[in-house]
């Protein structure tokens, strides 16, 4: 058994994250501070006792001393709106940045030896190499949240390396599924309940992108944490494969059993500034170790669906 510390382990990722951990028998204590995340996430486990809970800004102090014998931190916590970061620059940097600056800092006061980072496929930018592997340079993100996420990974692998420390950093595709609250699909699911006969599309809806179900995604964190060991450990995860946006908003219509449904797009190749309109990542140094992807993208699509209008 471990004891674990979930930084924004209320929200989407990281609440499927605790349900997996506490089911491998792990100690979890979650700190967040509700920003984005739902108490009502974690109330199964609360009302049992099997958690700790503790509401906290990682920007506050008072937090710091409770990763005191902590085996590893998940640092989940950050400002998740890729399409808002153009808006509020500032508060991006700090939510993202120095917010794992002082996650990494408490970690080294308080001897935490491991950390495993959500980052995103964001920090590639605008790749020429698709999909895209880890290796890919030059990294020139093009949004205010990839940038963000990219100076995160910089910073954890300078503490690995001047601070012995051990990091596993996730870059994700489309993580979608139950308990989501933002992006394309929770996007088009509440314009449809609001005007079922039209749906507004941001962009050409010939954006194209990889989608996965987010329990896939949690297991290939685990998986990895479990079997790659080096002191800094990188990987993708994603499917392996891609759907645009307009077979979404068909999946969803289809879903919903609206008919006839008329498509508004606004009109350009992305949806807002920052937004990457082509992206696939290769995960083939995931399968390398053995894991491998259980949906692809227009199936997670799917699920999602069901999940988000069953919760509305």
């Amino acid at each position: 058994m471990m004891f674990d510390i979930v930084t924004g382990g209320a929200g989407f990722i990281g609440s499927h994250l605790v349900d997996a951990l506490v089911g491998g028998g792990d100690e979890v204590l979650v700190i967040d501070n509700l920003a984005s995340g739902d108490e009502a996430n974690l109330a199964g486990h609360l009302e049992e006792e099997r958690i700790r809970f503790l509401k906290a800004d990682l920007l506050d102090d008072g937090w710091q001393e409770q990763l005191k014998g902590a085996d590893r931190i998940y640092h989940l916590a950050a400002d998740p709106d890729v399409r808002g970061s153009v808006r509020t620059p500032a508060m991006m940097f700090a939510n993202n940045v120095v917010a794992t600056e002082r996650v990494l800092e408490a970690m080294r006061a308080q001897d935490v030896p491991e950390i495993v980072f959500t980052s995103t496929s964001t920090v590639y930018g605008e790749a020429s190499v698709i999909p895209t592997p880890e290796t890919y340079a030059p990294m020139e993100p093009i949004s205010i949240y990839g940038a963000s996420k990219l100076a995160g990974e910089a910073l954890i692998s300078a503490y690995c390396a001047s601070f012995a420390m051990r990091a596993w950093v996730f870059r994700f595709a489309n993580i979608i599924g139950e308990r989501s609250n933002h992006g394309v699909i929770w996007d088009f699911v509440h314009k449809l309940r609001a005007n079922p006969g039209e749906l507004e599309i941001l962009g050409d809806g010939r954006q194209t992108k990889s989608y996965l179900d987010v329990q896939s995604c949690v297991a290939a964190m685990l998986f990895a944490a479990t079997h790659a060991k080096e002191a800094y450990n990188v990987f993708n995860i994603g499917s392996e494969d891609w759907v645009d946006v307009k077979t979404i908003a068909d999946i969803i219509v289809e879903e919903m059993e609206l008919t006839p449904v008329q498509y508004r797009f606004t009109g350009g190749d992305r949806g807002w500034v920052g937004d990457v309109p082509r992206m696939q990542l290769a995960v083939a140094r995931l399968k390398a170790l053995g894991w491998n992807p259980e949906t692809e993208s227009a199936e997670s699509v799917r699920r999602a669906v069901r999940a988000l209008l069953v919760s509305v």
